[in-house]
């Protein structure tokens, strides 16, 4: 076993309790929060602010004004964070931050918030690999064991599962994640962006009753989405595609609406996401699966994965928007388990990656 396997485990039993505060601003949401470990090893959550970049309708967030954004938003976050958990910047043992991956103005607005505060206040910083955050927090909050992850969100789709003192990689997407495919689809009919495309992407598909056919492309454990994204796009050329949904005359009968196209691609999506899962549970011989991610708030996607849970008589764990949707506890989670382990990131090396895989992650704290 690994050597730190043979010292006293403070994951058990810390000789006091710890506070961490976590900083995540990888897209287009700045958040804050803070997370109390106790001496018996259970956390609590004391804060947990976020603040959202929304732009109009039709158009996407760029890496500048994401970032222009963080900045401005930056100190009013971390103080409400602060006062609701009612602790000083004094009380904390370390400060996480998001150090990937994501958008790179966004990233570099966050450390460079995190690295001054570690100066001013002299603490210890954390940097914290995003989809770590996100699985950590999802096994914490609904007590999952060592789950088959469907990390699911508008940068990343992975099907993960635990082994070795490593989240390994058993499938991903071949081109763009999920919840950029939706958000982007959602960009084509003009749906709003409050509170988030993909969330009226799935109010709006509530109201389909046709399932249109799409493209359907598993690749053994892997996904792409691009295809099937430029097929539901081109439906909204179609000489029956009706923006208002109306149907004006008999001849209308068949009329493809803005309802029927979100119903479509989300069936189609989640049904290939459930494949690839379903192929991991079979493959480790779980009978968890834990969705993580923004898209994993989907109710849809959710059900979906329950029914073939129950099929494989197991069983299925998600969050709502607060610990689903990117937020700053998750990274304080991640963060203070790598703190009690003796594990934190040198002022000089505390930078940013784009591409921070969540396979180059040492998960230490797990036996």
């Amino acid at each position: 076993m690994p050597s730190h396997s043979r010292r006293t485990n403070p994951l058990i039993n810390p000789e006091r309790p710890r506070l961490a505060l976590g900083l995540e601003g990888s897209a287009n949401k700045l958040g804050a929060g803070v997370i109390k470990h106790t001496e018996d090893g259970s956390s609590i959550v004391l804060s947990n602010v976020r603040h959202t970049y929304i732009t109009p309708p039709g158009e996407g967030f760029q890496p500048r004004d994401t970032a222009l954004h963080h900045r401005k938003w930056a100190l009013e976050v971390i103080n409400d964070c602060l006062l609701k958990a009612n602790v000083s910047m004094h009380d904390l043992d370390c400060i996480c931050y998001t150090k990937g991956p994501g958008m790179g103005a966004p990233l570099q607005t966050v450390a460079l918030v995190a690295r001054t505060l570690s100066l001013l206040f002299e603490k210890p910083l954390v940097g914290v690999n995003h989809c770590i955050g996100h699985i950590e927090m999802g096994r914490e909050i609904t007590g999952a064991k060592n789950p088959v992850v469907l990390y699911v969100s508008g940068g990343n789709t992975q099907v993960i599962a635990y082994s070795r003192q490593c989240y390994r990689i058993f499938g991903e997407t071949l081109d763009i994640a999920v919840g950029n495919c939706l958000d982007r689809f959602a960009r084509v009919i003009n749906l709003s962006n409050d509170p988030s495309p993909g969330y009226n992407i799935e109010q709006e598909a509530r109201r389909g009753k046709r399932l249109l056919p799409l493209p359907y492309a598993t690749k053994g454990m892997d996904i792409s989405l691009s295809g099937i994204l430029t097929s539901a796009e081109a439906l909204t050329y179609d000489k029956r595609y009706r923006p208002d949904g109306k149907q004006k005359s008999p001849e209308d009968e068949d009329v493809i609406t803005p309802a029927d196209l979100c119903f479509s691609l989300q069936e189609t999506v989640f049904a290939m996401l459930v494949e690839i899962t379903e192929r991991a549970m079979a493959h480790i011989g779980s009978k968890e699966v834990l969705i993580v991610g923004g898209v994993g708030c989907n109710e849809r996607l959710q059900e979906m994965m329950g029914i073939m849970a129950r099929e494989r008589k197991g069983e299925v764990f998600a969050t709502d928007e607060r610990f689903c949707i990117d937020n700053g506890i998750m990274i304080a989670q991640a963060g203070l388990l790598a703190f009690r382990m003796g594990q934190t990131t040198p002022l000089a090396k505390s930078t940013c990656t784009q591409r921070f895989r969540t396979d180059q992650v040492d998960v230490i704290w797990r036996a």
